[in-house]
């Protein structure tokens, strides 16, 4: 590590520490400024970082901007959360969950335009470099209407809070989808149909999906169905056919993804066809898994509660 990069992460460091010590506020150099932190899961390591970054307010969104000083290289953060769309955000005292799409197009042009307005400082960074700073929108993963809820009082209720924002995303990812192909479809003219700006949005909410659809499966397959099986041998059969309905759905996801690796050419009628697969296999999934276990989950209240020895 050089010596340089030490320094600054040292200093990125004080920053999350002084951020998170009182309450959001900074002094020095960023007193008073609109100041977030982003968590992010590395795309190489897997490990999670977190970042001071800079804001403004976008409607219901928090915008940031892939500056790095007007540099000719996209910072580090970007890079994680192109892999890893789902993000952590801190502001002031508040933390919540997001899914990071960086705006595209005319899309983009726009929304850098109106952080331009707030923060004049990020046209000079522009000015400074031949590539086009990424403005990311922050769309918390959970809307606040749900955010108000009360929390779950048994794995009943955290089992269909969890798959009631699955098939939400999934609604949303096939919407979004439809709106893709639609504008591409109505292309009339000469020449190749124009990228209608939704190509990276529909591909970080179609990898945020299913990122927390492999973490969900996961920690079922490896924590609690082995303990329902052994505690409720009756269950057995039903156990058996979800993680078999488990690896269907994972082999959908590896195909819906390999689409997504260039969803500026992919094929409409395929994509449509892999994700109507995908929502229909995992539908019934979700559905016979809430018949099955929801009787026997009731019981178990969330948080788990620890034996006390």
């Amino acid at each position: 590590m050089s010596t340089s990069f030490a320094s600054f992460a040292s200093f990125n460091q004080s920053i999350v520490e002084e951020f998170r010590a009182n309450g959001g506020k900074v002094g020095g150099p960023f007193e008073g400024a609109d100041l977030l932190l982003l968590t992010t899961t590395g795309a190489r390591s897997g490990a999670e970082h977190t970042v001071p970054l800079g804001y403004v307010r976008h409607g219901d969104d928090l915008l940031i901007v892939g500056s790095a000083g007007g540099a000719d290289h996209h910072p580090a953060w970007y890079h994680n959360l192109l892999a890893h769309p789902m993000v952590r955000v801190e502001v002031g005292t508040e933390e919540f969950g997001a899914i990071a799409v960086p705006a595209e197009g005319a899309r983009r042009d726009a929304l850098f335009e109106h952080v331009v307005r707030a923060a004049p400082g990020y046209a000079d960074y522009q000015a400074k470099t031949g590539r086009v700073i990424p403005v990311v929108v922050l769309e918390r993963s959970q809307p606040e209407a749900e955010a108000e809820l009360p929390p779950a009082a048994n794995l009943a209720e955290k089992l269909v809070e969890i798959h009631r924002w699955l098939r939400s995303q999934l609604r949303h990812v096939r919407a979004e989808t439809d709106a893709y192909f639609a504008a591409r479809a109505s292309h009339q003219g000469p020449g190749d149909p124009p990228g209608p700006g939704l190509g990276l949005q529909i591909r970080q909410h179609c990898l945020a999906f299913c990122e927390s659809l492999e973490f969900h499966h996961t920690s079922e397959d490896k924590g609690m169905f082995p303990a329902l099986a052994e505690q409720h041998p009756h269950l057995r059969d039903a156990i058996d056919r979800l993680r078999e309905e488990h690896r269907t759905v994972e082999r959908i996801k590896g195909e819906l993804l390999a689409l997504l690796a260039d969803i500026g050419t992919a094929s409409p009628e395929r994509f449509r066809a892999e994700l109507d697969r995908m929502a229909e296999e995992l539908t019934a999934h979700l559905d016979y898994e809430e018949r099955s276990l929801i009787p026997i989950l009731a019981e178990i209240p969330f948080p788990p509660v620890v034996p006390q020895h």
